[in-house]
């Protein structure tokens, strides 16, 4: 439940300035903090932040616990003493408007292998000890990650289930050996994720003393190319040769006519509940530690969720299959002293979804670029908001406001103008008001749309697999009359946040 009003921007870490052709947890997120905090913003919400799959997205992880670590900031290694000037000077390549992750790996995987070099051969007690607690506190998840993507880079990327037997049924044998002639390289996967924590939670606990909540992103599902399944295989729906049976989805909807295959492997319940669902509650015990609210990607899924055999091309032919239900929920409610949980209720809504949704007071979504295309009993129009909802313009799936705009049909462009009651609309920023005089206790409201960018500037376009997750912003795309524009917006409409005392 979300009772006060708060205002927030939706923004990937990937998208932030940056000399190194993308965005990281260095300056340039504590600057963005302290945009926020000075506009008046509660929050900023984050996609994924584990590593990225299949098309670059963040909702393929190799790990659901893992941060990406080409994230890190490079600044603060050197600060360390772990990196030389020499080693930060930008490639000749890099775009300061679109991330080239091809590049990325290039450059930056490199000198973090430098960093932890000079990091493992230094003589400063106090970081190994910080970085041996690390590793014995999250040794449940952190060794089977580091093990995984040892073998993941020997394999050449092959699927697990392709790599020799010993080492895909995780033999006894074949795991000590590994761990005896892979020594350094485990140790690297490791070092990579202590840094990423230790940078991510300074970012935290910054931005959460000026008045700033991190909203993190939990997909619901995880991909099969990770250590979640290498390591968990009772927990999927995978055959005697770990090969998945049927696959997730969803049907055709507002996105695409033939549905969205993702691919990932679909849970095996049965086992998940005779565990007393062990694994999510540690999957979010340990988001709740890195955000203050978490938004779980496709909630319907917990009530019902769309089946596909493996093979199949398109998500067209599947079938609804029941979830967990409450008794994942109250697994939950067991096991942590509150649910800071946003449940992502989009897409083919039936009343069991909602009835779950309401039963644990969960604040569910709503989207304005929904609201158009029918009469005034769609939800999404703000008229018909709850105080317990979170209110988007759109998400990192949607079209820019103003892209949105530019395609709309002449019926859309009719029912705005109506419902505003002028014909002279002023895109995006009376969606912006519109949404912020809204009841919804919490508006999120993604850059592109402060920014008033166009289409080109979308994050990703479902059902393309690639040229998606690459855009960024620079600080001179962002002018004061915006700035000056969100405050006065959220300040008119009860939603600044408790002002901060500065260090």
């Amino acid at each position: 439940m979300i009772n006060e009003r708060t205002s927030g921007v939706l923004l990937h870490p990937t998208s932030l300035p940056g000399l190194f052709g993308a965005g990281d947890l260095g300056a340039n997120a504590y600057l963005f903090v302290d945009w926020l905090a000075g506009a008046g913003q509660t929050y900023w919400q984050v996609l994924p932040l584990g590593e990225i799959g299949p098309g670059n997205s963040p909702y393929m992880s190799s790990s659901a616990f893992a941060g990406n670590v080409l994230l890190i900031d490079l600044f603060e290694l050197a600060h360390q003493g772990w990196l030389e000037a020499v080693e930060l000077i930008p490639d000749a390549g890099f775009s300061h408007d679109k991330v080239d992750y091809a590049l990325q790996g290039q450059f930056r995987l490199p000198r973090l292998q430098r960093a932890a070099e000079r990091f493992f051969a230094s003589q400063n007690d106090a970081m190994h000890s910080a970085y041996l607690a690390f590793c014995i506190a999250e040794s449940a998840w952190l060794d089977d990650y580091a093990r995984f993507m040892t073998l993941a880079e020997q394999q050449g990327w092959r699927h697990w289930n392709e790599w020799p037997s010993a080492l895909a049924n995780r033999e006894a044998h074949a795991l000590a050996l590994l761990d005896a002639e892979c020594v350094g390289q485990i140790a690297f996967w490791k070092f990579c994720q202590w840094c990423f924590s230790r940078q991510w939670m300074q970012l935290k606990n910054y931005a959460n003393e000026r008045g700033v909540k991190l909203i993190g992103d939990v997909p619901i599902f995880v991909a099969y190319q990770s250590a979640d399944v290498w390591s968990h295989r009772a927990l999927f729906e995978l055959d005697e040769s770990g090969t998945s049976t049927v696959v997730a989805g969803v049907p055709p909807d507002y996105f695409s006519e033939t549905g969205q295959l993702w691919g990932n492997p679909l849970y095996r319940w049965s086992e998940h509940e005779k565990t007393g669902y062990a694994w999510w509650i540690k999957r979010m015990q340990h988001a709740f530690v890195h955000f203050d609210r978490v938004r779980v990607d496709h909630f319907r899924g917990f009530s019902g969720y769309w089946e596909v055999p493996a093979g199949e091309l398109t998500a067209i032919n599947g079938r609804w299959m029941p979830g967990p239900g409450e008794k994942l929920f109250e697994a939950f409610e067991n096991a942590f002293v509150e649910l800071p949980i946003i449940a992502e209720d989009l897409g083919v809504i039936t009343p069991d979804v909602a009835d779950l949704r309401d039963k644990f007071k969960l604040p569910g979504m709503r989207i304005l670029q929904f609201a158009f295309a029918e009469d005034n009993t769609n939800l999404f129009l703000p008229h018909n908001y709850i105080p317990n909802t979170i209110a988007y313009t759109g998400t990192h799936d949607n079209d820019t406001m103003l892209g949105w705009w530019n395609t709309a049909s002449d019926r859309e462009k009719s029912a705005v103008r109506h419902y505003l009651g002028t014909e002279e609309v002023s895109v995006p920023t009376d969606m912006l008001n519109m949404l912020s005089a809204s009841v919804a206790n919490t508006v999120i409201f993604p850059m592109q749309d402060v920014l008033c960018l166009s289409g080109e500037h979308r994050m990703n376009y479902p059902g393309h697999p690639e040229g998606n997750w690459a855009w960024r912003f620079s600080w001179d795309q962002v002018l004061p009359w915006q700035t000056i524009q969100l405050s006065k917006m959220t300040t008119e409409h009860g939603r600044t946040h408790p002002a901060y005392l500065p260090r």
